[in-house]
């Protein structure tokens, strides 16, 4: 099934989980540490109304708004930007049509990200994402590709359950993008 297709299908906690490994997997053009979103996943394991999505996401845009001093610049700025922008667009509500515009939207930017950072030149995110083929992608791309796919496909056959090996996938992405920043930065710099 393609990215797109995972989207379409995924109930809530799914479309959470998206969203969130997105961001975490962006984390380090915020400026936070691997711990940031950590709080936010933990609210993942209940149904929308256990926990309390809307006070802990308030909570983390608090921790990452004062880290922000410190995230990546230069070339890099967009990307921070777009970041920033998936961490704003975050609903209140773990629940509703919002949370999968949000989770879509989250996609679409972290691919750009990545595709930013890579200097992957013009490839067709939309057509990726659609079609889920990696061919012609950049290395940095395709393996984002693949992990937003896989974080969707742990939760979707194993709800709650999945949610520790999507966290695992999603580090494993921080990993990897806080090299390609440091890349970037020292090719820019």
């Amino acid at each position: 099934m393609s990215l797109e297709e995972l989207i379409a299908q995924a109930d809530e906690r799914g479309l959470a989980a998206s969203g969130v490994a997105c961001l975490d997997r962006c984390v380090p053009l915020l400026g936070g540490d691997d711990e940031a979103l950590r709080p936010l996943w933990g609210t993942l394991a209940g149904g929308p109304a256990d926990g309390d999505w809307g006070e802990v996401l308030r909570q983390t845009r608090e921790k990452l708004d004062a880290a922000a001093g410190e995230a990546a610049g230069g070339c890099a700025e967009e990307a921070a930007q777009l970041a920033r922008g998936m961490l704003a667009a975050a609903p209140a509500d773990r629940s509703g049509p919002a949370l999968r515009v949000w989770a879509d939207g989250c996609s679409a930017h972290a691919l750009r990200i990545h595709q930013l950072l890579d200097g992957a030149g013009d490839a067709d995110l939309t057509a990726a994402r659609r079609e889920g083929r990696t061919d012609g992608l950049s290395p940095l791309l395709a393996a984002e590709l693949r992990r937003q796919t896989a974080v969707l496909e742990l939760v979707a056959a194993h709800g709650a359950a999945g949610l520790r090996s999507a966290l695992e996938v999603s580090t494993e992405g921080r990993r990897v993008l806080r090299a390609a920043v440091s890349r970037r930065g020292r090719r820019d710099g």
